[in-house]
Order: structure tokens, then C-alpha cells, then sequence
């Protein structure tokens, strides 16, 4: 067999195997808020929490101090203030970039450690370490 011939038959196999779009296997999760008086409520807090892999209190203290709030954290979280969903997703998008996703490989299979005074994001995946700025 020729190798021109051979081409030819590997492109029409390839042709003819199926096309699937494969969605990602993880999806940043939205929060579910909602405003009630001068306080904003994410009803799906921990469902988030549970998604990132990451302590309720951890990311409260990181929206806490973003949106230079207080508020209180149990399965939802609550704001003492008004903000808008997407002011809040935003800032959720952040937290993720900043400790929930690997800088190397970009997958979500990461944890925090702490060794000594410092915090770093370990990936779970490929093994990059990297510090994390304290909370």
C-alpha cells in the first residue's frame, strides 16, 4: 500500500467517525440571589461552596471583604446590603480564578494548603503549586 493510499483511507475514516461537542465537565456555579429590604440573600450558597470545593467561610470572608460588607454564612449566605446578581457573580468568577483554578492547566481539581505562614493552590491534576494570597 502506498502512502498516498493510506492518507486517503485514514481521512475517510477519520470523516466518518462521529463529531461530539464535549461540554466541560465542570461549570462555574451561578448564585440564585435575591434582595429582600437592605439585605441581599444567595439562597445557593452552599451548593456553591460544595461545587468549588472550598470552606463556606472561605469564600464568605472573600465576598465579605470584596464587596466591603458584613453579612451572615449558614446554607445561604446574606449581605447586609443590596447588591445585584451579577455584581455578585462577578466577584464569585474572581474567587474562582484566584483559588479555585490551576494557572497551569486551568482545571478545578485544586486545594488549598497552608505551610507555615503561607497559602498555596495546589492542582490535584498536574501538580503546579502556587501561592495564594491570605484572605
Amino acid at each position: 500500500m502506498t502512502e498516498n493510499a493510506y492518507l486517503e483511507l485514514l481521512r475517510r475514516a477519520k470523516s466518518s467517525l462521529p463529531v461530539s461537542k464535549a461540554a466541560e465537565r465542570w461549570e462555574m456555579p451561578r448564585a440564585v440571589v435575591q434582595v429582600s429590604g437592605k439585605r441581599t440573600i444567595v439562597r445557593n450558597f452552599s451548593e456553591i461552596a460544595k461545587t468549588l470545593r472550598r470552606e463556606p467561610q472561605h469564600i464568605a470572608k472573600y465576598l465579605f471583604k470584596e464587596l466591603a460588607v458584613s453579612g451572615s454564612v449558614g446554607d445561604v449566605m446574606e449581605f447586609q446590603g443590596k447588591f445585584g446578581l451579577e455584581q455578585i457573580n462577578r466577584r464569585l468568577e474572581d474567587y474562582v480564578k484566584e483559588f479555585v483554578l490551576c494557572s497551569e492547566c486551568g482545571k478545578p481539581d485544586t486545594h488549598l494548603i497552608k505551610e507555615g505562614r503561607l497559602r498555596f493552590l495546589k492542582c490535584e491534576a498536574c501538580g503546579a503549586r502556587r501561592p495564594v494570597r491570605a484572605v
